[in-house]
């Protein structure tokens, strides 16, 4: 038959297409990343053997490849070792040659010998999934196609073969390290693309991701959506899959008056939760108070353009924006003194080595110094911190 065994209309074939790429990066994101990568959830036998295939039909990729190079990715992130940052490599390159990159990284031993442990080594991945017969899965699916749909078919498997590499490897890894909005201020450039993670089954979020790399649920703020973490939980119902990570969740005890160890390791732990909150709470009052208070015109157009700046780590700000930042800041006393805050305080969460009683002396100096102050804002902010706890409070 011309349209193939289902002999479908033309739009029945573009949703059946739309399904199968949806299914590819379901696999991508379930299986790959959050299973494999993270190890933030598990999944049953079932399902991880049934998202091995389709990748094995739909992408030919190797788990253990995929997987070594993202945890290199993280582990490198916009060094000249990152396999693909557009920090380092351009834009340009990541996004058009995304594929490219991972299949040059993939071909080095020492990048799967540090980062693809844990990974299936069982007879269908030594056999089948991988080595010389993996590309026998896209073969395989052209002509699956070709049966269901005719010689249509042979389009939709060319989508289904440019829809990682274009969605995945070029705009995750492109764009998401480049344009977009921001949650946290991460010590890399990845950014959020869009609040509502369909296409690309949750990937968009990919700030959130960075914050909490092992994290099973990629939405944080109550306005995102994860349509990957609806899946999982959807495959938690019929006890398929079990979460095994989410990222943390700020415990509120205010009955405390004083900042204890406890306090301190529940702001380690929520670090990226309490610098988001001082940008709130803190920069951006003070940011608009001093734009309130500046009559100059040219000063006002000055102070506006660095206000993103005001949150943003400094490898990530070329000469010109830093200048302009330390001019701005040179001329509002108030916003200097909170941005310096904000960098000692950025500082103390990067004191893996010190102990307990250490940090807390740090962080103790540094509410005591904030609450001298004289900025209200810095003040509140300090008398909160102190409200931070590892565990809920009794009642």
């Amino acid at each position: 038959m011309l349209n193939g065994m289902l002999d479908l209309p033309w739009w029945g074939t573009l949703i059946a297409a739309l399904i199968f790429t949806h299914i590819t990066i379901v696999s991508v994101t379930i299986f790959l990343h959050r299973t494999q990568a993270h190890r933030a959830i598990e999944v049953h036998p079932l399902v991880s053997h049934f998202f091995r295939f389709w990748l094995w039909l739909t992408t030919s990729m190797v788990t253990k490849q995929w997987v070594a190079i993202h945890r290199k990715h993280h582990a490198k992130c916009e060094t000249e070792q990152d396999p693909h940052s557009p920090i380092v490599l351009g834009i340009n390159t990541v996004l058009w040659t995304g594929a490219e990159l991972y299949r040059k990284e993939g071909d080095k031993q020492e990048t799967l010998d540090a980062y693809g442990h844990n990974t299936p080594d069982d007879w269908l991945e030594n056999n089948l999934y991988s080595g010389r017969t993996n590309k026998l899965g896209i073969a395989l699916m052209l002509v699956i196609n070709l049966i269901l749909f005719g010689p249509i078919g042979l389009t939709v498997w060319a989508v289904q073969m440019a829809w990682i590499p274009f969605w995945a490897a070029g705009i995750i890894n492109g764009a998401g390290h480049y344009v977009g909005y921001r949650n946290f201020e991460v010590s890399d450039a990845s950014t959020n693309l869009v609040p509502w993670g369909i296409i690309i089954g949750g990937e968009e979020l990919h700030n959130n991701h960075h914050a909490f790399g092992s994290s099973a649920k990629f939405s944080v703020k109550w306005w995102e959506f994860d349509i990957g973490w609806m899946y999982i939980q959807i495959l938690s119902f019929f006890g398929l899959a079990k979460v095994k990570k989410r990222a943390p969740k700020p415990i509120l005890d205010g009955s405390k008056l004083t900042l204890d160890k406890d306090a301190v390791m529940a702001l380690v732990t929520n670090r990226f939760q309490v610098m988001s909150n001082y940008a709130r709470q803190v920069m951006k009052r003070v940011y608009k108070e001093e734009v309130r208070r500046t009559e100059d015109g040219v000063l006002r157009v000055q102070l506006k353009k660095v206000r993103k700046l005001l949150v943003r780590d400094n490898f990530l700000m070329d000469i010109s924006a830093q200048e302009k930042l330390a001019t701005a800041l040179s001329q509002h006393q108030a916003l200097d003194t909170v941005y310096e805050f904000r960098q000692r305080l950025e500082a103390i969460w990067q004191k893996t080595t010190d102990s307990q009683e250490q940090l807390l002396a740090a962080l103790q100096e540094w509410c005591s110094q904030a609450e001298a102050s004289g900025i209200k804002s810095l003040q509140e902010f300090s008398q909160s911190l102190k409200n931070y706890s590892l565990q809920p409070q009794m009642v």
